[in-house]
């Protein structure tokens, strides 16, 4: 009975030690998150709003030649990067990010990664590391996988960059971007977004009457001065904004993730304590019957 109240103490200690170390993880992924949401949540309008706006003047340029980032062509190769975190101890946060970047290689890009002209570009440890061993025969291009240390825009402004020249030199013909949107710290969803060609705007129908949902612009000054500054812009900020939304929904999916297993650790603890205590009565209980036993048979 000694040795299993000694296994039990020792297993308290290491259910509170564990607390200790969660409730710690809490409170740092906590002033992590304030600082990332505030981050998204300003940058998201702007980020929005300048999307749409790029949507409506590729959807407007109407087949120029000039309209190389909109233009769509037949997917001989394609790009996936897939945006998750370095670290785990997040929940599902990551598993629901490589779920989403499965579900697009089987079904979008099935053929493309049949044809051995997939590349896979993981930006965090966790994605490269859900994909490297499952897809074998795509190109795995492991050069941004360390970009979530430092989110400045000198730094992370290469890899669009790179997408953009990839995609209007031929080298992929369509570009998508898997990551998770930040909501609040309880829930992020998994997006798969399709970063090049722009997706074009199409009439809407409402109400059995064709409605045109296009902008009607007039570019000043000329349409191939407008896109050659204005849409590498939008398009870097853009995929900034997805590296801010999966910064802030990874720190409030760990904070969720800790602030769970610190309630775990308790409910266990209070549980082996109830054991703890429940054996030491049977083994005082045990001695005392042995006392009183021993006790009777002298004085018979």
């Amino acid at each position: 009975m000694s040795g299993q109240l000694k296994e039990v103490r020792g297993r308290i200690t290491s259910v509170k030690s564990t607390q200790q170390i969660t409730k710690a993880m809490k409170m740092v992924s906590a002033a992590k998150l304030r600082k990332a949401q505030n981050a998204i949540t300003e940058m998201r309008p702007y980020a929005d709003r300048l999307n749409k706006m790029l949507i409506n003047i590729l959807s407007n340029l109407d087949g120029e030649a000039s309209t190389s980032f909109g233009k769509e062509r037949p997917v001989e190769s394609a790009c996936l990067v897939i945006i998750t975190s370095d670290r785990g101890l997040c929940g599902g946060f990551n598993t629901n990010i490589a779920k989403e970047a499965i579900k697009v290689i089987e079904g979008k890009y099935a053929e493309v990664y049949k044809a051995g002209k997939l590349t896979i570009m993981p930006v965090g440890k966790k994605g490269f590391d859900a994909l490297k061993r499952r897809y074998e025969n795509a190109t795995i291009d492991k050069t941004y996988i360390g970009l979530n240390s430092n989110l400045d825009w000198e730094h992370i402004s290469e890899v669009p960059n790179l997408l953009m020249e990839s995609f209007t030199n031929g080298t992929f013909d369509d570009i998508t971007i898997c990551y998770s949107k930040f909501k609040n710290a309880a829930v992020q969803d998994p997006y798969a977004v399709q970063y090049l060609p722009v997706a074009k705007l199409e009439p809407v129908e409402k109400e059995g009457d064709i409605k045109d949902t296009k902008s009607d612009y007039i570019f000043e000054p000329d349409t191939n001065t407008l896109l050659e500054n204005l849409v590498p812009s939008i398009l870097q900020t853009t995929f900034q904004k997805f590296l801010f939304d999966n910064r802030a929904g990874e720190h409030g999916a760990r904070m969720s993730a800790m602030d769970k297993a610190t309630e775990n650790a308790e409910d266990l603890m209070n549980e082996l304590k109830i054991f703890y205590n429940k054996a030491r009565q049977e083994a005082i209980t045990k001695e005392l019957s042995e006392i009183v036993g021993g006790a009777a048979a002298l004085g018979g």
